[in-house]
Parts: C-alpha cells; sequence; structure tokens
C-alpha cells in the first residue's frame, strides 16, 4: 500500500475481537495485547477502511459503508458488522473516552463515505472528503511498510461498497444481538483476569526482590557469625596465656606478706636503735652514736623503699585482676553476639526455606 494512495486519519488502540463463525455467539480474540486501529482514507477510490496489522497480517480489513453501524455494548465495548468480510469485529478500549472517540469518528467516516457515494452516483467531480474530517493520531508502531511485499498489498486493496440485500441485513442484526449476549460477562472476566495477571507480577516481583535482600542479609550474617567466631577463639586463646593458675596467684600475696614482715623487723629496730641511742649511758661514746644514727637513717630508708615497693606490687596486683575481669566480660559479650546471631541466622534460613516452598 502505498503511503500516497492511502493515509490514516485517526489511530488509537484497542483489544480485537472477531465473532466466533461457528456459534456466532462467542468472540474469539485476535491476540493477548491491544493492537493499533486506524481509519484510513484511499484517495485513489475515494473510500475509507478500518485496519489493524498483527504481526505479518491484517486483523481488521474493513471497508466503511452508509449502512454499517457501530454499536456500544458497554462502556468500554463496541462493534460493527462486515457483510462483505461476513463477520462482526469487536473491540474493547481502556477507558469510556477512546471509545467515544473512536464511534464519533466512525459516525464522521461513514458520513464522509455517504458523501462521497452520492458525487460518484450523481457523476460530478469526486473530491477528498478527508481533508475535513479531523486528525487524531496516537503514535502507534508502524501499520504497513511504506514498500511491503505483494502479499501485504492484496490485504489492503479496496473492496466495492455496494449494500446488502434485506436478507443479508437481517442476518447480521441476528449475529449481532447473538454475539452480544455473552459480551459483557466476557469483557469483565478478560479485565478482571488481566487485573489478577498484573497482581501475581508485581507480586513476583516483589518476592524476587525480597529473595536477593535476604541473599544479601544471610551473606552478611554469615560473614558477621564468622568473625565473631574467630573473636571468640581469639580470647579463649587469650584467657588461656593469662597467668591463672593457683601458684601464680598466691606469689603476689606471699610477696606481699614478706614484705609486710621485712617492714615490721625493720620498725622494731629502728625503735630499739633509737631507745638504745637515747638512754642514759656511763661512758658516752660519740662514735658509736654516729654510727647508729647512721644505722637508724639507713634503716628508714630502706623502710620507705619497700613501702614504695609494696605500694607497686599492690597495684600491679590490682591491674592484673581488673585486666582478667574485662577479659572474661569481653567474653561473655561476645558470646551473647554470637548466640543472637546464630538465632537471626536460623530464623532467615526459616524465611527463605518458606519462600522457596510458597514459589511457583
Amino acid at each position: 500500500m502505498s503511503t500516497a494512495r492511502e493515509q490514516p486519519i485517526f489511530s488509537t488502540r484497542a483489544h480485537v475481537f472477531q465473532i466466533d463463525p461457528a456459534t456466532k455467539r462467542n468472540w474469539i480474540p485476535a491476540g493477548k495485547h491491544a493492537l493499533t486501529v486506524s481509519y484510513f482514507y484511499d484517495a485513489t477510490r475515494n473510500v475509507y477502511r478500518i485496519i489493524s496489522i498483527g504481526g505479518a497480517k491484517a486483523i481488521i480489513n474493513s471497508t466503511v459503508t452508509p449502512n454499517m453501524t457501530f454499536t456500544k455494548t458497554s462502556q468500554k465495548f463496541g462493534q460493527w458488522a462486515d457483510s462483505r468480510a461476513n463477520t462482526v469485529y469487536g473491540l474493547g478500549f481502556a477507558s469510556e473516552q477512546h471509545l467515544t472517540q473512536f464511534a464519533e469518528k466512525f459516525q464522521e467516516v461513514k458520513e464522509a463515505a455517504r458523501l462521497a457515494r452520492e458525487k460518484s452516483q450523481d457523476g460530478g467531480e469526486l473530491t477528498s472528503p478527508a481533508l475535513g474530517l479531523s486528525t487524531h493520531q496516537v503514535p502507534p508502531t508502524p501499520l504497513v511498510s511504506a514498500n511491503g511485499p505483494p502479499s501485504d498489498e492484496k490485504l489492503f486493496r479496496s473492496q466495492s461498497a455496494e449494500a446488502p440485500g434485506p436478507a443479508e441485513r437481517e442476518r447480521l442484526k441476528k449475529m449481532l444481538s447473538e454475539g452480544s449476549v455473552g459480551e459483557v460477562q466476557w469483557e469483565a472476566e478478560f479485565f478482571a483476569l488481566q487485573d489478577s495477571n498484573n497482581k501475581l507480577a508485581g507480586a513476583l516481583r516483589e518476592a524476587n526482590a525480597a529473595a536477593a535482600q535476604w541473599r544479601q542479609q544471610l551473606e552478611a550474617q554469615r560473614a558477621e557469625a564468622e568473625r565473631l567466631r574467630q573473636r571468640v577463639a581469639e580470647l579463649e586463646t587469650q584467657a588461656a596465656a593469662e597467668p591463672t593458675p593457683v601458684s601464680e596467684k598466691e606469689g603476689p600475696s606471699q610477696a606481699l606478706e614478706q614484705l609486710e614482715s621485712l617492714v615490721q623487723t625493720k620498725d622494731q629496730e629502728i625503735q630499739t636503735l633509737k631507745s638504745q641511742a637515747g638512754g642514759p649511758r656511763e661512758v658516752p661514746d660519740a662514735v658509736e652514736r654516729e654510727e647508729t644514727q647512721q644505722k637508724v637513717q639507713d634503716l628508714e630508708t630502706r623502710n620507705v623503699e619497700l613501702e614504695h615497693q609494696l605500694r607497686m606490687t599492690e597495684r600491679s596486683l590490682e591491674e592484673a585482676r581488673a585486666d582478667r575481669e574485662r577479659t572474661r566480660a569481653e567474653l561473655g559479650r561476645a558470646a551473647q553476639l554470637l548466640d543472637v546471631r546464630l538465632f537471626e541466622l536460623s530464623e532467615l534460613r526459616e524465611g527463605l526455606a518458606r519462600l522457596a516452598e510458597g514459589a511457583p
């Protein structure tokens, strides 16, 4: 079909159906998705056609005649009969507004086809009624190629616009009435299934995202549990290496007792020397007094040093006890944290197992 010969004057998208030729009651969908449906004007033949392409074939190739009628059977569904194609077409739209626009354009095209037929019967000059139609072009996928194969051109070949006879009109009316019986229920079921499918797809995407997030959390929990295990092992090794035997614990206490005993002995010697130095003597000896005083001073200095050593030993003992308590507390906290992490890891594994069982 050449673009100079036929031009689209209106396009929209809708679900396309055809009446079942066997039962004349049920609708047969043309596809799973909405298709582009367009009004075309053939300037050479001065005719209007409704065309819809699905894949490599024409789903709708209907020439509009003045005798055709587009019927709204619900808020989003409309149909018309094509006697030359010997079928009834149905369109399901996304909204009532789209259905109204298509129906209004059908009336305009039908009127233009009537005027074109009258002028052709009168033998007058043929004009292009399509110029007076308002265009409403929705950007669809390309309907047909400008250089399509010859088989495609056969699909778009114009047909005569002769009016059907009375018997044919009665048969078409019967087809329309029979086809409309189950249309409302079918349309409701169709949109309900479509909505359910969208919800299931959304739930599946959310489940996949949650599963991916849980996998990441599981890996993080495993890494954290491994790090805690290593930390506990280090703390246990450090605690085992500390001087905790009974003999080593009693060492500082024995040293303190020895120092205290030594200090008491020295104090007694000092007191004895002082009493000897200050007591009455018949023959005072200056040299002996000086030696005694020197011994007293040396003993006092030694006493000070022993007291200082005693305090240092006590401080070291207290620090060792505090370090041991801190190590034990840190070990307890690490063990508690490890228990919590292991519990969370167990819950996460159970959640992943339930998700895997519930997945389709």
